[in-house]
């Protein structure tokens, strides 16, 4: 059995907040629960950095600036470019005569929900694939980690600086991070807790000496599979989701839209007609009511029928695992009578 290398006793595998003083964050990588709250408040911790702290040390140039703030900064023009897309015909409307002021908004508000139901989509649909995966292999390839950065100080005053990333244990294939996945090496029992779980639901067998060593390439070979599958399927769903937005329906919606939170009336009018619009948008998508040609017909039933397609061949393809340790023994191959290798 190879042992991690790593310590242990930090593995705290509740979330902890983003301040070491405050919240006594750990001064080693931890793993993190994935679940929702987990998963909330990273999101709001990336996307808040993308903002605020992250552009600043880049443009002042922070020697602790690195590649995991750039990729995170990737946000900013993603959302920019969304407001951009959603406001661009409704903030030209006012300059168009009435008609045109009109038909720019109606375009403008489609546009808008469509840059939504697009990332909505995209981001939702990728459970399509993760849970299925982790159901049958047991294998979640989407577990969360802290990494905890010792940086360099930037002026004399500066000591012990620290900052935080989030990542996932498996989203390097070659470097997965294999020390956070065993248990307490003073414990033979916990130690391969999490990989004898897998080898179990995977058929690798019970009570392995080294179900660690068993286990990873199997591991590897579902990460590699479900990133491709996941990929495929959250892009033809989100394809889908701009699709339904550009229905006809959701115009009767946009007539009694309202942000208005305080006018509970109004409000819960728009959420209700915001329901009955979603259904008849989601019919029309899939069965239109007067369709002109057989692609106007059939182009909706095409897009959900391919990227249901593609979901669950990828996640079939992801549980074929061809990487599984061979079953067959020395008894299998050796005649003891012959004390030879048997042909």
């Amino acid at each position: 059995m190879i042992l991690p290398v790593s310590n242990f006793d930090k593995q705290n595998m509740n979330f902890m907040g983003n301040d070491s003083k405050e919240n006594n964050l750990p001064k080693s990588d931890t793993l993190l629960k994935n679940n929702f709250s987990t998963r909330t408040r990273i999101a709001m911790d990336k996307f808040t950095k993308a903002f605020t702290v992250y552009p600043a040390r880049g443009l002042k140039g922070s020697i602790n600036s690195d590649f995991y703030e750039f990729l995170t900064m990737g946000t900013v023009p993603y959302v920019v470019g969304s407001l951009t897309l959603m406001s661009v015909f409704n903030s030209a409307a006012k300059h168009f005569e009435s008609f045109g002021q009109s038909a720019a908004y109606k375009l403008g508000n489609k546009m808008a929900l469509g840059v939504v139901f697009y990332a909505l989509a995209k981001t939702l649909s990728k459970s399509l694939v993760n849970l299925p995966v982790k159901w049958a292999t047991g294998i979640d390839t989407q577990l969360p980690y802290l990494k905890v950065n010792h940086q360099l100080p930037e002026s004399k005053d500066d000591f012990d600086l620290t900052s935080y990333e989030y990542h996932k244990v498996g989203e390097s294939v070659e470097f997965t991070r294999w020390d956070l996945l065993y248990g307490d090496p003073n414990d033979k029992r916990e130690l391969n807790k999490r990989f004898d779980k897998i080898a179990r639901r995977n058929g690798l067998g019970t009570n392995l000496n080294d179900s660690d060593q068993a286990v990873k390439p199997v591991y590897k070979e579902v990460l590699v599979k479900s990133s491709l599958a996941r990929t495929m399927s959250s892009y033809l769903w989100a394809a889908a989701g701009v699709c339904l937005a550009f229905q006809k329906p959701w115009e009767t919606y946009f007539n009694v839209a309202t942000g208005k939170i305080w006018n509970t009336k109004d409000f819960a009018h728009s959420l209700k007609v915001f329901g009955e619009s979603f259904i008849e948008s989601a019919k029309e998508f899939y069965n239109p009511k007067n369709p002109k040609t057989l692609l106007e017909k059939y182009s909706g039933k095409g897009v959900i029928a391919l990227a249901a397609l593609a979901t669950v061949a990828g996640v079939m393809n992801t549980l074929n695992i061809n990487k599984k340790p061979s079953k067959v023994t020395e008894k299998d191959v050796m005649d003891k009578n012959k004390e030879s290798v048997v042909g």
